[in-house]
């Protein structure tokens, strides 16, 4: 069921008007005043990786590396699996790499960080009905109704469309990945399972954790 929907979510995704979401971009037309709200949790609950994004951080830093925070399957002998990493953040909630308001990496930025906040969300509407929408900290953070040119516009649309088919290309590999995986072994999600051992983790206890990183799993211990 999970995989459907996340196949259908692509399609939606990609059908969405270039043109529609182009005007979006200019009339928010979003400029970056330097204040680094947006690489802290004050806005991002945790910045997901792209395995593009992932390789790259393998090689400037792997200790920055750290399991997206989710996991969204537990086998009945205990074991976790999570659909990729997520960039770790120091003790006040900000990014690794954000030092004195400024990025370290800036000219390495991740795929978000070029993009944000030019996201798309799948949301439902005042009518209950799903849609794509760009959100993200509007009117919180940046200046707002600035000119952007036409041409740029239309780059960030395209980015946004491919960042967003990477994301959720990433997580049907994972979840055909993992089905491949569970027939071959045997092995079956068991929520209560996965209750009983979340609550031994949360108390200090250790767990297994499988992420999901270019097409394979890698085995992660927690803390």
């Amino acid at each position: 069921m999970r995989l459907v929907e996340t196949k259908n979510e692509l399609e939606d995704m990609l059908a969405y008007p270039d043109d529609k979401l182009v005007d979006i971009i200019k009339e928010v037309g979003f400029e970056c005043d330097l204040c680094g709200r947006c690489c802290t949790n004050e806005f991002n609950d945790h910045v997901f990786l792209l395995d593009k994004d992932t390789a790259l951080l393998k090689k400037i830093d792997p200790s920055v590396l750290t399991p997206a925070p989710y996991y969204e399957f537990c086998d009945q002998n205990g074991r976790f699996y999570v659909s990729g990493y997520a960039l770790k953040t120091k003790p006040d909630g900000s990014c690794i790499f954000l030092t004195n308001g400024r990025c370290e990496i800036y000219d390495s930025r991740l795929s978000i960080c070029r993009l944000y906040p030019y996201m798309l969300h799948y949301e439902a509407d005042e009518g209950g009905n799903l849609e794509w929408r760009q959100i993200s900290g509007l009117n919180e953070h940046g200046n707002y109704h600035t000119d952007i040119d036409d041409d740029d516009c239309k780059k960030i649309a395209a980015d946004i469309k491919e960042y967003e088919a990477g994301h959720l290309n990433q997580q049907i590999s994972f979840l055909n990945t993992i089905d491949k995986l569970f027939k071959k072994e045997g092995l079956k999600h068991v929520q209560g399972v996965y209750d009983r051992e979340m609550r031994r983790f949360k108390k200090g206890g250790k767990i297994e954790l499988f992420v999901f990183f270019d097409g394979n799993f890698e085995s992660v211990k927690l803390p």
